[in-house]
């Protein structure tokens, strides 16, 4: 009956490894398919970010040098349609601008002056063609013009009249910093951005936006083609990757509609944010996943007779060591004792080496258990067992061998080390104090014999010398060592065959 229930018993946490294993094979399925995920997701807003940052840098590092641009046109205040070409040319032969001018504010009284000086005049688009522009109080006429396109300057455009360039002047004008358009038709050719720097009067006070205004005396501007934006973003980025580059809602590069599953990052031009949106296609399938899982649930069964196995073997070894170790201390028992004794005496027999044992006996022990309780005396042979413990090597070998009796064998050690490991050991008992105030302090007698390579020794008759020498030391007052004397016991045994005994 017994039998049976054990045999259940392990059928039944057979079945339960086999499926904790299947549930952990399709967990790990699922944990891995998420991390991919994670993985791509975490891939892809990478791809974006380094993208923008792309794009930004190429847009931030034009608008940098409009400003500097910017800087000389307000250093110089005039200057001739070779000087703008001077400083406009690079501005296109490097970063992303496509067109710059330089946009003169101009006022009514001077219009006249402008169209006489540049011959020509200063106009605004219509839906009949270029006229005249009406007459206001400031014009922001065009009055030099750089292309990387090599189209006709637009000299005379007065901005002030365009309905999607305006407020933008006005506001770059106010704010003293440079702004964006939204994308617009670029009078330079394409869609694009315009960017506008504004340009004061050297010297002038810009603290408020009335000296702003009064100071202002022009504007540096610059370009942007969106195409060309949005090539230095794709570059950053594999070809397979779809690239969207959007302004609010509005995409102006790349498929439109929303992208599904997609990331996205901010570029900042100027006063204005753009977003663009990468979508990566090669989004990790779930092959890998499902071979996981499959794979684990088809090896549950074999998994979980491994795991009976390897518990029952766990179980035995933990018997056999159970059967070796003292309960009370984990000391090692008699039984493995004599054994490890048997192979340290073998092996100094090889190596012709000397070792020791050593026999150890508490001193009056007897009177803990009747004074104190059995509980005590268990507890101070566990205090004895650790002060043993303290005191020999990693090598030596350490039992308990019942009662208060105590077992020590130290290999490859002289007589003269034996004797003072263990006159060490006895000091270190009797300079013990009990974690109990109450127990008296107790003392110890150790026996030495030693063991070499002699063949005859045998296991028993160094135990019988060691515990000799133990009781040599006990008729001597307890408390301390005797190493045994095969000299001396012989003198003793003839003593004792003379007198007839």
């Amino acid at each position: 009956m017994a039998d049976n229930e054990g045999m259940r018993l392990r059928f039944w946490l057979g079945l339960v490894a086999v499926l904790l294993i299947a549930a952990g094979s399709v967990t790990a399925a699922l944990i891995v398919h998420a991390d991919d995920d994670a993985d791509f997701h975490e891939g892809q807003r990478d791809q974006a970010v380094r993208a923008a940052n792309q794009a930004e840098a190429v847009a931030s590092l034009s608008i940098g040098q409009l400003a500097s641009a910017a800087a000389f046109f307000q250093a110089r205040s005039s200057f001739t349609q070779h000087e703008f070409e001077i400083v406009a040319e690079p501005l296109l032969q490097e970063g992303a601008l496509s067109g710059t001018a330089y946009i003169q504010s101009l006022p009514h009284s001077e219009r006249a002056a402008f169209e006489r000086r540049h011959g020509v005049p200063i106009f605004e688009p219509s839906d009949d063609g270029p006229r005249k522009a009406r007459e206001r109080a400031v014009y922001f006429p065009i009055v030099y013009a750089v292309s990387s396109f090599g189209s006709t300057s637009p000299i005379g455009y007065d901005l002030a009249g365009d309905p999607d360039r305006a407020p933008f002047l006005r506001r770059a004008r106010d704010r003293g910093e440079s702004v964006a358009t939204p994308p617009v038709q670029l009078l330079l050719g394409g869609i694009g951005i315009n960017v506008y720097r504004p340009v004061y009067r050297d010297g002038a006070p810009t603290a408020t936006v009335a000296q702003r205004r009064r100071a202002l005396i022009g504007f540096a501007a610059g370009g942007f083609r969106v195409n060309d934006l949005a090539a230095s973003a794709v570059a950053a980025v594999p070809d397979t990757v779809d690239v969207q580059l959007r302004i609010d809602r509005d995409t102006v590069v790349g498929p439109q509609g929303d992208l599904e599953d997609a990331a996205g990052a901010p570029i900042q031009i100027a006063d204005r944010t753009w977003m663009l949106v990468v979508r990566d296609p090669n989004r990790p399938d779930v092959s890998l996943p499902l071979l996981l899982a499959v794979v684990g649930i088809s090896l549950a069964a074999l998994l979980g007779a491994l795991i009976l196995a390897w518990t029952r073997n766990e179980r035995m070894q933990q018997l056999r060591r159970e059967a070796s170790l003292d309960p009370l201390t984990g000391l090692k028992n008699r039984r493995r004792f004599e054994e490890d004794l048997g192979a340290a005496m073998a092996r100094g027999r090889r190596e012709r080496t000397t070792g020791a044992m050593l026999m150890l006996d508490l001193d009056h022990f007897k009177q803990v258990n009747d004074s104190h309780g059995h509980p005590a005396g268990d507890r101070m042979i566990e205090e004895i067992a650790g002060v043993l413990r303290q005191r020999t090597r990693e090598s030596d070998i350490l039992a308990r061998l019942g009662g208060d009796e105590f077992a020590i064998v130290l290999p490859r050690s002289t007589p003269a080390e034996a004797r003072m490991v263990a006159e060490s050991i006895a000091a270190a008992i009797r300079d013990h104090r009990s974690d109990h105030d109450d127990v008296e302090p107790i003392t110890a007698s150790i026996g030495v014999a030693m063991f070499g390579d002699d063949p005859r020794t045998s296991i028993g008759a160094v135990v019988s010398e060691a515990d000799t020498a133990m009781y040599a030391a006990k008729d001597g007052g307890r408390d301390g060592v005797r190493v045994f004397d095969p000299v001396a016991v012989r003198d003793e045994a003839r003593w004792d065959d003379d007198l007839g005994f």
